[in-house]
């Protein structure tokens, strides 16, 4: 079995951003040269997510209302974390509903995806340089 492993950086200059990294993970895989097996992707940051889900941009709307219904970012005084001194408390909660990572069977060196579906990186505390982490394993 081999194994790959690459981080993928992004800029985000906002607060909240939806990226479809589906082309940036394809290219990982590519790369990595394995034909059957898993791939995982996932945020390596606390107030960001990586899912699944329709490249559609009502979808992502519907998203950010609804997340803000969940966890609205105002007033920050209204979460405990915000009390260190940081104010995206809604943030980790937003990544909590969200996940953290996705799997994905590879077939063929191809990501094995319903109809569809495509990989996004969710940011709910931009404004920085984010990585997400893409593992390969398999043959």
């Amino acid at each position: 079995m081999k194994s790959y492993r690459k981080e993928l950086w992004l800029n985000i200059p906002g607060r909240r951003a939806f990226i479809n990294i589906t082309p940036k993970v394809e290219a990982c895989l590519r790369e990595s040269g394995i034909r059957e097996g898993l791939i995982l992707v996932n945020a390596m940051h606390i107030t960001a997510s990586v899912f699944i889900n329709d490249d559609e941009s009502g979808l992502h709307q519907d998203y950010e209302s609804w997340l803000e219904e969940l966890a609205p970012h105002e007033p920050i005084s209204r979460y405990r974390h915000n009390r260190t001194g940081e104010d995206n408390g809604d943030a980790h909660l937003k990544r909590q509903i969200m996940g953290r990572e996705v799997v994905v069977a590879v077939t063929e060196n191809r990501l094995d995806f319903g109809p569809w579906e495509q990989i996004f990186y969710g940011e709910f505390d931009g404004g920085r340089r984010k990585r997400v982490l893409v593992k390969v394993i398999g043959d």
